[in-house]
């Protein structure tokens, strides 16, 4: 889900972006390139995915005028290559949709923050919640943090887009669209899920070294 037109006030346009550069920022200072350079077989994974989900990201439902609704895939880059790199996927994904012309360069922050820094800040937290206080089972890393999580980081991400409509739209009538948009984020969330759930779990049995959040000496070596 992302704006695809400018309906909120600009004020509030600037202050995502802020907010977005500002978790950019920290995301950079952890010089994720640093990984990128020294893992040739993590950088073809990881440019791989970043072109698949700018490529299914062209794959949208156009709710709206100023609304489409598509898959994010966020958490499951967060979950493969962690918060720093996902959030570059992120960013490329955008500038993508931008350079295109389906999405205006005011929306860029907006979006980002939407789409990108939410969901990558709610699944690493479900993460840091399995991983430190739940049991080391394989099962329970991959419904909580796979399925659940990423369910919940669609419907995080979405209750933050109708509480930006709320706060600041420029336009009354945008209010009552996003209440009609609300009725969308049941079916977001399971096709999310889905899929972030079943790729995670396929790799978690094949590749299990490609999820850089799950380690297999721990939650499969010991048992």
């Amino acid at each position: 889900m992302s704006f695809a037109d400018v309906v909120l006030e600009p004020w509030l346009l600037v202050l995502c972006t802020l907010l977005a550069l500002c978790v950019i920022g920290l995301a950079l200072g952890q010089r994720p390139w640093r990984l990128l350079l020294s893992d040739p077989s993590l950088q073809h994974r990881w440019l791989g995915a970043s072109v698949v989900v700018v490529l299914l990201w062209q794959l949208r439902a156009q709710a709206v005028d100023w609304l489409t609704l598509h898959l994010m895939l966020t958490s499951l880059m967060a979950l493969l290559f962690k918060a720093p790199l996902a959030l570059m996927t992120n960013l490329l994904a955008n500038l993508a949709m931008v350079f295109l012309g389906r999405v205006g360069w005011p929306l860029i922050g907006v979006n980002l923050l939407v789409t990108g820094v939410v969901p990558v800040l709610v699944t690493v937290g479900v993460w840091r919640l399995v991983d430190r206080h739940l049991p080391d089972n394989l099962m329970v890393f991959m419904f909580v943090c796979g399925f659940f999580g990423s369910a919940l980081a669609t419907l995080t991400a979405g209750a933050v887009a109708i509480g930006l409509m709320a706060v600041g739209a420029s336009d009354p009538q945008v209010m009552h669209q996003a209440v009609e948009y609300a009725r969308f984020l049941p079916l977001l969330m399971p096709s999310e899920a889905f899929i972030t759930g079943m790729l995670l779990s396929i790799l978690m049995v094949y590749r299990p070294e490609w999820v850089a959040t799950f380690n297999d000496h721990r939650y499969i070596d010991t048992k």
